[in-house]
């Protein structure tokens, strides 16, 4: 692709209807959402379902279709649509400062529930009630780092495809099953039916993380749940947890903010699954 190629018009068609999907109700309606930069669309080139990639559509800058050639090759093999776009068409794409030259046009990932709960997963993140797009893609991605096999987003929670949100992943949203738009009850119950113990993160639980570690606690499938970044679990959901559990602070700080809690208490389960005796240790190989 070189620069003297046609850059697609800003007033096109196909600008237009990717801008669309800056808002929830064009995405919900057309089960697509954006990807921003070579991670995201790397990730998004080689995730993919039934054979079928789930980018569609790649918009790149001339400078950094020259500088990422291998995504756009892959973008093309994949059979998505590649255009040439001047700065200012991924700049209306993008949500950020300075972007990365490249926008990614992609279909849904998110998988039903009862298809993770039939998998047994023994480490899964519930987000329930949070609202902010960046802590729920950072806590995405702290699950997927902590080899978490699921995560669920209830349908108190934020847009699992808000830009902030896939942005806030790293190419997340494209390494493990999501289900979305799941009443907290009922995420709950189908966990607890796959054998998952359910732990509530709360900063006034009345356990104590080092003391469930120290008793052996937490070595067996779990799913965490984790509140809103303002006023946490409201009493009903606490309810409906095995155990609620807070991360001791042995400093001066009042508290943790969410996406840091999350990594904290998502890592001490796949710790403990990995010591002698726990779920993934005792799993057959």
């Amino acid at each position: 692709m070189g620069p003297a190629a046609e850059l697609i018009s800003p007033r096109a068609s196909r600008v237009a209807a990717a801008k669309r999907l800056l808002r929830r109700a064009a995405r919900g309606r057309e089960r697509r959402f954006l990807a921003e930069g070579p991670q995201a669309v790397r990730e998004a080139v080689a995730h993919g379902d039934g054979g079928v990639s789930t980018l569609v559509e790649l918009f790149a800058t001339p400078e950094a279709a020259e500088r990422h050639p291998g995504i756009v090759a892959a973008a093309r093999s994949a059979g998505a649509r590649v255009h040439l776009a001047a700065p200012a068409v991924i700049a209306d794409l993008s949500g950020t400062v300075t972007p990365q030259g490249l926008v990614g046009v992609c279909r849904f990932v998110d998988r039903p529930l009862a298809e993770i709960t039939a998998a047994a997963p023994r480490l899964v993140a519930v987000l329930a009630h949070v609202r902010d797009p960046g802590n729920a893609g950072t806590v995405l991605r702290c699950a997927d780092a902590a080899g978490a096999d699921a995560v669920v987003l209830t349908d108190a929670s934020v847009d699992l495809y808000n830009p902030k949100a896939v942005r806030a992943s790293a190419g997340s949203v494209f390494h493990l099953p999501v289900a979305v738009g799941v009443p907290v009850d009922e995420a709950v119950a189908a966990l607890s039916g796959a054998g998952a113990r359910v732990v509530a993160a709360d900063g006034g639980g009345e356990r104590d993380l080092d003391a469930e570690l120290d008793a052996g606690a937490m070595g067996r499938p779990t799913a965490w749940i984790f509140g809103n970044e303002a006023w946490g679990l409201p009493v009903e959901t606490r309810a409906l947890a095995d155990a609620v559990v807070r991360v001791p602070l042995h400093g001066r700080a009042e508290s943790l903010n969410l996406a840091t809690a999350a990594a904290v208490c998502l890592y001490a389960s796949a710790r403990a699954q990995r010591a002698p005796g726990g779920c993934r240790s005792a799993a057959p190989s």
